[in-house]
């Protein structure tokens, strides 16, 4: 058994941080929560939080989470949403500390940034689909992978053809099927943007290129992704579909929690199903790869454009189908210099601003 591990939490009160603490809490022997932050949406739960675990650090805002995460301790859990988080992810691998990494944006904004800061192994996926490929690719040796397989469930319209997406109602799309995640996270499972992300952060996190990475339609989200190898032989992580294991797996890395959540039931039947995804009716996943083939900023183009439309999405100011176009003339109309190398932070934030202002330009009013 491991010695206890001390734990910095950012974004407590969210989706991610909550079963973050539903995890220590049901394993105090192995972790104690030094630091817990918060962007303030839920006050009451916070204060409840701080008076509950005691961190020697509670405050609310960017800020907040920036000092947290440079506090000393043994791993950083980033469950931050959006863009916010990248100040936060570099003061962590700043200090040194291991970083569980829920914040995709983070990473996918960043990009060199980041990943110039990170030693090998500093950075644990715990989105649910990156740490099936960590836990993966311990079979084998990078040199033996020869592609990376994403699933997607499809999310709530799955099946459905671009001109049956019309007028579907925020409502709807936050209808999930198999996860049960917040807001912001669940529209982009429904455009299928939150898949384009996660194929520019397998792309960051694994050095793997883009045309080696691959998503499948898998609607029950029972297998987590997948490791093909060179010899043809293909690993992949199932589980009942949770955020539980990858959290306490990301908090606990290299060791597993023991009973973080259920396991399979085998003792009932099992059918699996794969379908290839659907370009045409869902193209989010075909421009992320254009932007994480053009890099240096575009991908904070793609995600900046996306949270402000997202947003109005949310808010009856666009439609569900605007989307994805949206931030493809966003994108288009971004100029990314052929050999942008030493790329900073400030680069990033100027890009993640400008695109957020374009995207608004889109935001004509009420749809309905």
């Amino acid at each position: 058994m491991s010695s206890r591990r001390d734990v910095v939490l950012l974004g407590s009160t969210g989706s991610i941080g909550t079963q973050a603490l539903d995890i220590v809490r049901a394993n105090p022997d192995r972790f104690r929560v030094v630091a817990l932050t918060a962007g303030g949406s839920q006050p009451d739960l916070f204060r409840a939080q701080v008076e509950e675990f005691s961190p020697a650090f509670a405050e609310l805002g960017e800020e907040a989470s920036s000092r947290a995460a440079g506090m000393e301790c043994d791993v950083v859990l980033n469950g931050i949403t959006g863009a916010v988080g990248l100040r936060p992810t570099l003061a962590a691998l700043d200090a040194g500390n291991t970083l569980a990494l829920a914040n995709k944006e983070s990473l996918i904004i960043g990009g060199p940034v980041v990943t110039s800061r990170a030693r090998p192994g500093q950075i644990v996926p715990v989105d649910s689909e990156h740490s099936a490929l960590a836990q993966c690719l311990r079979g084998g040796r990078a040199d033996e992978v020869r592609r990376l397989v994403l699933t997607a469930s499809g999310g709530p319209f799955r099946g459905r053809g671009r001109d049956e997406l019309h007028d579907v109602t925020p409502d709807q799309a936050l209808a999930h099927p198999t996860w049960s995640m917040g807001p912001f996270v669940t529209i982009n499972s429904a455009t299928l943007v939150n898949k384009g992300l996660e194929v520019i952060e397998a792309h960051l996190l694994f050095g793997i290129p883009f045309d080696r990475i691959d998503v499948v339609v898998h609607p029950t989200s029972v297998v987590h992704s997948m490791v093909e190898f060179t010899d043809g032989s293909t690993l992949a992580q199932a589980s009942p579909p949770s955020m539980m294991i990858p959290i306490a797996l990301g908090l606990g890395w290299p060791d597993r929690v023991p009973d973080a959540a259920p396991g399979m039931d085998w003792s009932v039947p099992q059918t699996w199903d794969f379908s290839p995804l659907d370009d045409e009716a869902f193209p989010a996943v075909r421009l992320a790869r254009r932007a994480g083939t053009l890099g240096g900023t575009a991908p904070a183009v793609y995600n900046a454009a996306n949270e402000v439309c997202v947003q109005a999405f949310l808010d009856g100011e666009m439609r569900f189908t605007d989307i994805v176009p949206t931030i493809e003339r966003v994108l288009s109309a971004h100029d990314v210099p052929s050999e942008q190398t030493d790329l900073t932070v400030d680069d990033v934030l100027a890009a993640d601003a400008w695109a957020r202002g374009q995207a608004g330009h889109s935001v004509k009013g009420p749809t309905r």
